[in-house]
């Protein structure tokens, strides 16, 4: 049976999500997604990806601030959906919009839950060292996170895996899952378990300061660090390149044997950690764009 989806989310996660929603034969009658931002040198609007996604699907999309003004709860309540899809959309809901789909909201998480609760989860995951993530598909309540779960996928986490490799395979993982998970809603047969009680944790928004690599950190502890932060926001170290210091992303890396100072470039290209030493493998210079290690290192000579 087709159900009327109103769909709320914002980055590139989401997309694969509402694409699958609509494939799957259900109509989306509404996108609800974050006002475009300014991005770039030129500070230029623009959409975000949801937005730019329904509108080629021809999806009326709005951009509420938020859900305070009567009107905006109002205009949702006219969708008359029979759920709201929710990914990443970047504002918690209030109890009026909760309730107004008459099968509620389901939101997709890229966590096992209730580990990694909160706005950066796949981060997170992989700059703790996490073996393994996944993918949930819960009933939304007013608290952050902390709805019943009525599918989860499990996802193992390689060693050498960033951010950026594991954001595709939950995106993928979580269109299919929330896709499947819309007809035994309807059906009134998808049961919800509680989450437990136990190993609570929350992936609060990546802070500037984090993202500079502490050599002082064992070289395993940095290989997270960057691959968790890898593409975006990059973990960076600061080198004086003969300019001064210059911010240098390491996008990817990894540990090898070696002994200095925390924080010196070794001969070969590593930089000595607290126990071991770390090789990058590509990097990027404020400006430009990721090149390997090997050509960085031979165009730059940095200062004693």
């Amino acid at each position: 049976m087709s159900l009327r989806v109103v769909f709320m989310g914002t980055p590139a996660f989401a997309v694969p999500v509402m694409e699958a929603v609509a494939e799957a034969g259900h109509a989306i009658v509404a996108a609800y997604t974050r006002a475009p931002a300014a991005t770039g040198r030129g500070l230029k609007q623009r959409p975000s990806p949801v937005h730019q996604a329904a509108e080629g699907r021809g999806i009326p999309v709005l951009t509420p601030p938020n859900f305070r003004d009567p009107a905006d709860r109002a205009g949702f309540e006219a969708r008359e959906a029979d759920v709201a899809v929710v990914v990443a959309y970047g504002l918690l809901l209030p109890k009026p919009i909760l309730d107004a789909p008459r099968l509620g909201c389901l939101n997709l998480h890229a966590s096992l839950l209730p580990r990694w609760r909160g706005a950066a989860p796949i981060h997170r995951a992989v700059m703790a060292g996490d073996a393994e993530t996944g993918v949930a598909v819960m009933r939304m309540e007013e608290g952050l996170d902390t709805g019943p779960i009525g599918l989860e996928t499990r996802i193992p986490i390689g060693r050498d895996q960033t951010t950026g490799d594991l954001h595709d395979i939950l995106a993928a993982e979580g269109a299919r899952l929330m896709a499947e998970a819309l007809g035994p809603l309807e059906a009134g047969t998808l049961a919800f378990r509680p989450q437990p009680e136990d190993g609570v944790t929350y992936a609060r928004k990546i802070g500037n300061e984090e993202a500079r690599i502490d050599w002082s950190q064992p070289a395993g502890r940095v290989h997270d660090l960057v691959r968790g932060l890898s593409p975006a926001p990059g973990a960076y170290v600061e080198l004086d390149l003969g300019r001064g210091p210059e911010r240098i992303k390491i996008l990817r890396g990894k540990p090898e044997a070696g002994s200095g100072e925390p924080g010196t470039v070794l001969p070969g290209g590593l930089i000595a950690c607290a126990d071991g030493a770390y090789r990058p493998l590509l990097v990027q210079r404020p400006g430009k764009g990721p090149i390997e290690a090997d050509a960085f290192w031979r165009g730059v000579k940095p200062a004693a």
